[in-house]
């Protein structure tokens, strides 16, 4: 499992991830997998990924194809690249799609934060995508990672690099889906 965090605050943007991928009962820390990394760069902009810990690769392997649609600057152009992204995932990566009675629309079965220097966005499952204005948390410590940032972002002195690390080891402390060590980016923002 995989708990990522991004926040906002005094022009600067920032991502954490823990480093843990738990298959069951059993986890692989970062001591022995090499690619532990659950946040990577696609131009300029930074995503974690949460969900089967294949998608991280099909996403790496999809965003580094020539001429692949990767807009990452508004909702709707991130709406717009994770369509095309759905099609591909069932046509060269035989994505179970599936959904269940409720659902509208084929789930994608993955929940990816994205930052860059436009903000925070979080894209879930089903394509549903949303700016965040403060802060946000996805992945099985999210609840606790929310919480973490909920209490620390007032802090003056904080930075958003420091809150969204905050959040992974809080929920690295309280989760046992969740592993340190913590990766962290951050970005300055083009509008505060």
């Amino acid at each position: 499992m995989t708990t990522i965090a991004v926040a906002r605050k005094n022009g600067y943007a920032a991502i954490a991830a823990d480093t843990m991928t738990k298959w069951g009962s059993g986890k692989e820390t970062a001591d022995y997998i090499v690619n532990h990394g659950k946040i990577f760069r696609v131009g300029n902009t930074y995503l974690g990924v949460t969900g089967n810990a294949t998608f991280q690769a099909i996403l790496r392997d999809y965003f580094s194809r020539p001429r692949v649609y990767a807009r990452f600057e508004t909702p709707l152009e991130i709406f717009k690249t994770w369509q095309k992204l759905h099609a591909v995932l069932k046509q060269d990566y035989y994505l179970v799609a599936g959904h269940g009675e409720d659902d509208a629309i084929e789930s994608s079965r993955m929940d990816v934060l994205i930052l860059n220097a436009n903000g925070i966005f979080g894209i879930a499952a089903h394509r549903t995508v949303q700016e965040f204005s403060k802060f946000y948390a996805f992945g099985s410590g999210g609840d606790i990672a929310l919480g973490v940032m909920y209490a620390t972002y007032p802090d003056a002195k904080r930075s958003a690099e420091d809150i969204a690390r905050r959040a992974i080891e809080g929920a690295a402390e309280f989760d046992d889906s969740t592993g340190a060590p913590v990766t962290s980016y951050a970005v300055k923002l083009r509008r505060g």
